[in-house]
């Protein structure tokens, strides 16, 4: 027989990684779940799915608030930690949409309490009591946040873009990476295109967001192109969507991602933090819903 553990073990690290834009700790929200799960009387359980996801949200909460408070002392801006995906997930839009770097992006401005509702709710389709039980709150309370929290993620999300066409601009980029003519990529960006660029004070980046077409792609020609002859590059399933991974001398150094919006690029992504690049490379994630 079984354990509904295993069972639901993809369903559980992708509720945890969505509701904290990081591989590394949803592994170890997903093993504290684990623990917590042994010690249970399964016996008493009626529906392990609802209780296992109960007790991997409420320690998703408790970390997320730790996370808030570390976050505020990050240096540079912070993104979320990319996550090699497979087919399976590109093929779900839904669930790409809800793991990609611009939808975490979005959930990053909620409240802890609001993360866990909007992704319980339409992520994975929870009723109003199931998630009351994992949050501590009435459902009727719950029901507010919900609402609150969609209103706020339906006036800040994109409308996702076809992979289709966020794979043609990322060749613009890997053409442009691999032969320096940027032009091409300006026809691409929108004048207000944001780039962001996170090192986590490891690896040089850009303290603040950088606004502007122009300035975008001067930062990105100066930084990449102190070392082009260590460089390769290739495309690869990221957070549900193409991406661009940077490697130099055979180790992994930047992982790329847009944001697509009316066929321009509004949003740039980049993660050269070595801390956060464990899960871009490898074996792909198994997500669920």
């Amino acid at each position: 027989m079984s354990d509904p553990f295993h069972d639901h073990r993809s369903l559980l690290f992708t509720v945890a990684y969505e509701m904290l834009s990081s591989a590394a700790d949803a592994e170890d929200v997903v093993q504290e779940t684990w623990l917590r799960w042994a010690d249970v009387d399964r016996s008493t359980v009626r529906d392990p799915r609802a209780y296992l996801v109960r007790i991997v949200t409420r320690q998703a909460l408790n970390r997320l608030r730790t996370l808030h408070r570390r976050r505020e002392t990050y240096v540079g801006p912070w993104l979320p930690e990319p996550l090699l995906t497979g087919p399976d997930v590109a093929d779900d839009v839904e669930l790409a949409d809800s793991v990609s770097t611009a939808m975490l992006m979005v959930l990053e401005t909620l409240s802890p309490t609001e993360r866990a509702v909007f992704v319980l709710r339409e992520v994975f389709g929870f009723e109003y009591a199931e998630i009351a039980a994992a949050v501590d709150k009435s459902p009727a309370a719950v029901r507010q946040v919900a609402s609150r929290a969609g209103r706020a993620v339906r006036s800040r999300r994109p409308e996702p873009a076809a992979n289709s066409q966020v794979e043609q601009v990322m060749r613009l980029f890997l053409d442009a990476a691999a032969g320096g003519d940027l032009q091409p990529l300006m026809e691409v960006l929108a004048p207000d295109v944001v780039l962001f660029s996170d090192g986590g004070g490891l690896k040089q980046a850009a303290l603040r967001p950088i606004h502007g077409a122009d300035k975008a792609l001067r930062w990105m020609a100066a930084v990449f192109g102190k070392y082009p002859d260590l460089m390769t590059y290739d495309l690869a399933m990221v957070n549900g969507q193409p991406a661009l991974r940077f490697f130099g001398d055979g180790v992994l150094d930047v992982v790329a991602t847009i944001r697509v919006e009316g066929g321009l690029v509004t949003a740039l992504y980049l993660v050269r933090n070595p801390e956060k690049l464990a899960h871009a490379h490898g074996d792909a994630a198994q997500l669920s819903r």
